[in-house]
């Protein structure tokens, strides 16, 4: 998405360090203290990963990434829940609770049983992905679009949780290849 619009934003990158010390004016931003956060000309904050795609894909000329027939977009909207709650939500809580996550300091309370039931979740899930991979291209049908965006971020999340894609998922493996050679993915 970036690739095609980037002359129209300023992107600024943010780490927990670095707002530290801002961390009453970012809430103002975002109450809930999350990011993305887009910061539109006229001084509105829009939060929310698929609340900023929307507004980027309706403003700006480009491929859409959320589709544009109804049937395109319901179907878009579907499987980027399905990636968002069956790996990327799932690799997530697994992460922060079966594994040190983020250390002692962030990482204030765990149930590692129930990080433990979401690393399986996400490991079967994943067979779900590439049985889809097997008839399509990409997650929702012919076009790249903002459910693989959210499948790739939650394979990049397992990659970094230590949760290995298993060699027979042979669709699922070819599409994770072609996307991070995609040039708006290949530079990070």
């Amino acid at each position: 998405m970036i690739e095609y619009r980037k002359s129209f934003l300023n992107i600024v990158i943010v780490t927990h360090h670095s707002v530290a010390d801002k961390y009453e004016a970012f809430l103002a931003k975002n109450p809930l203290a999350g990011v993305p956060v887009l910061e539109l000309d006229d001084g509105t904050f829009i939060s929310e990963c698929t609340a900023i795609t929307e507004y980027i894909d309706a403003a700006f000329t480009g491929p859409s990434l959320m589709g544009i027939s109804a049937k395109e977009r319901a179907v878009i909207n579907m499987m980027q829940k399905r990636a968002e709650s069956m790996v990327l939500d799932a690799v997530a809580t697994y992460f922060h609770h079966a594994t040190d996550g983020l250390g002692p300091e962030l990482e204030t309370y765990q149930n590692i049983a129930w990080g433990e039931k979401q690393g399986e979740k996400a490991r079967t899930n994943l067979n779900y992905f590439n049985d889809i991979l097997a008839k399509s291209r990409f997650v929702a049908g012919d076009n790249f679009s903002i459910a693989d965006i959210t499948l790739y971020a939650g394979l990049v999340f397992a990659g970094f949780a230590n949760i290995a894609l298993p060699s027979h998922l042979t669709h699922l493996l070819a599409w994770q290849k072609a996307v991070a050679a995609r040039p708006s993915v290949a530079g990070l």
